[in-house]
């Protein structure tokens, strides 16, 4: 008997009642003999306005001529995005974080609406990756992922340079390390085409970790945006969502605490972005999965530090396609050193481990990824850090190449322009920590990335000797002796919002604490006379996001009523 996988499509398509549905259908393109055959949504996060997206209208028309060659039908449909780069510093970077929610509310809408049997979606930029597997969890029906893969890095004065390269620049310019045309020039060829942000910034963490979760094809987070690799794969997910049609294989088999942990892992060992805790801590209340921060100290404690890679380190993702042979060698190496569990199914229909069959060893004569025998650190780089400045939770991003231990004094900002302003102006010390608050998912709204003051201050050469912390987040870009996701946030009355110029603050990534040396009588009494500050918006998306957002202890969600 014939597998069934039209199993969603057929309530419009096979159902006698509905005629202006087949007609509009018709109007399509669609023939008789195509409304028994199982329909495809191919979504993308495809605009014009950002590298990381700008090709992935073409990379769906790859798709969708695959899929018509598997006797499936495709639409091709769009959703929207958010460039974190051109929005970083200004106050569009408000809407990044809450994009991902639009992201996943919209592709559920088109998807659950129109009946369609499967999903393939294309996610370029940093939020349109955890967006799209939200959406894809909610639905539950066979889906793929398609990651549109890393961007090729930029050259000059024979250096590679990345989108980080750009912002440091400006800290090099203004304490006069490099000329005004120096500093130009690598403006100008830090991003030379399509592609996401070339190191392990956000896109390329998130794209890692669902390739080890198995909700990639192998090789999709590492293969460059304009690759022959990234065109085969194109070409070749028509084969395995048809597989995964009539296997009835969902996103809920795929997805399970174990192979979520298998994500943060690989993750962890690559030195990923502390974007990973907020967007797994939503991924994981989709799939209806308990995982909370304790999960991420207690893998953290686990894994070793082992990628060399941007802004920690020194190489790109191209660089793991290049010289170690993509994500799948460093999988298997990690599998075969239990580290990762493979015995998860994932998207070819197949377990981990038997999609790492045929796959290389890895080969250590090379300085990207080093062995568990030599880590660049023993335990993870993402620290969960408490305290009376973090009751409920707080991420630090910690290489140990900005050292274990912080303390000093408090140089605090309301908002993040006079941070940027203050560092640009010469007005921070050595041993000072940057107090940035006001910006979490209400204050900010929607927790604005802190990646121009981390530049700044790593451009200015004050990485080692200035620590900053925030009720905001962190690029993945970001990089230094910061701690951010600080909860509860500012404008909620968490501590942070209580601490003055010139109080004593300690950060300490052994013991996982953050605390501010302060006597808790005179914390209290500083609590009585706090205020909370007039909201930044009283209309519009952002007054909805706030009004429903979680705190970022819980992963910034807006649908946990």
């Amino acid at each position: 008997m014939k597998k069934i996988i039209n199993n969603f499509s057929r309530k419009i398509t096979e159902e006698p009642n509905l005629p202006a549905s087949h007609a509009m259908l018709y109007a399509t393109g669609l023939k008789e003999t195509d409304f028994c055959k199982a329909q495809i949504g191919i979504v993308s996060n495809w605009y014009e306005g950002n590298p990381c997206n700008m090709h992935l209208n073409q990379l769906g028309k790859k798709i969708k001529s695959s899929i018509i060659n598997k006797n499936l039908i495709g639409f091709q449909f769009t959703t929207i995005g958010v460039s974190d780069g051109i929005t970083m510093g200004t106050y569009g970077m408000r809407y990044s974080l809450p994009s991902r929610e639009l992201i996943a509310d919209s592709i559920e809408t088109v998807v659950d609406s129109h009946h369609y049997d499967g999903v393939i979606a294309i996610p370029g930029c940093d939020k349109n990756l955890p967006g799209v597997m939200m959406a894809l969890l909610r639905l539950n029906r066979p889906s793929i992922i398609v990651y549109g893969g890393s961007i090729s890095s930029g050259y000059y004065n024979g250096k590679k340079l990345d989108i980080v390269s750009s912002f440091e620049a400006l800290g090099k310019k203004n304490t006069c390390k490099i000329s005004e045309k120096e500093y130009k020039d690598i403006v100008k060829n830090s991003c030379p085409g399509p592609g996401a942000c070339g190191g392990m910034y956000t896109a390329n963490t998130m794209a890692s970790a669902l390739e080890a979760m198995g909700m990639t094809l192998p090789y999709s987070s590492s293969s460059p945006s304009t690759s022959e690799n990234k065109k085969i794969e194109c070409e070749e997910v028509s084969i395995f969502i048809k597989k995964l049609l009539e296997k009835n294989i969902k996103p809920k088999d795929i997805v399970t605490k174990t192979s979520i942990e298998n994500g943060v892992k690989l993750a962890m060992c690559l030195g990923g972005s502390t974007n990973l805790v907020l967007h797994f801590l939503a991924i994981a209340k989709s799939a209806n999965i308990n995982f909370t921060l304790k999960d991420f100290q207690k893998i953290s404690n686990q894994v070793p530090l082992l990628g060399n890679l941007k802004p920690s380190g020194i190489f790109l993702m191209e660089d793991i396609h290049m010289y170690i042979g993509g994500m799948p060698v460093i999988i298997k190496y990690l599998l075969n050193e239990g580290i990762l569990s493979g015995d998860c199914i994932t998207v070819t229909g197949g377990t981990l481990s038997e999609n790492m069959k045929n796959v290389p060893n890895m080969i250590f004569n090379q300085k990207i990824i080093y062995s568990l025998k030599n880590p660049i650190k023993k335990d993870g780089h993402i620290r969960i850090l408490y305290g009376n400045l973090s009751p409920e939770g707080s991420i630090a991003k910690i290489t140990g190449k900005e050292g274990i231990i912080f303390r000093g004094k408090a140089n605090v900002f309301n908002s993040e322009e006079e941070a940027n302003q203050a560092i640009l102006n010469h007005q921070i010390h050595h041993g000072d920590v940057v107090v940035i608050r006001y910006v979490g998912p209400i204050g900010g709204p929607g927790m604005p990335e802190m990646l121009k003051p981390t530049s700044y201050i790593m451009g200015s050469g004050l990485g080692k000797n200035v620590a900053l912390i925030t009720d905001g987040r962190f690029s993945g870009g970001s990089h230094g002796f910061v701690v951010g996701h600080i909860t509860p946030e500012a404008q909620s009355g968490g501590p942070i919002a209580l601490i003055k110029n010139g109080d004593f603050i300690k950060i300490d990534a052994e013991n996982n604490t953050l605390t501010l040396e302060v006597e808790e009588e005179e914390i209290k009494r500083r609590k009585k006379v706090w205020t909370s500050p007039v909201l930044k918006v009283k209309s519009g998306y952002l007054y909805k996001y706030i009004k429903t957002v979680s705190p970022a202890s819980e992963g910034c969600i807006t649908d946990q009523f």
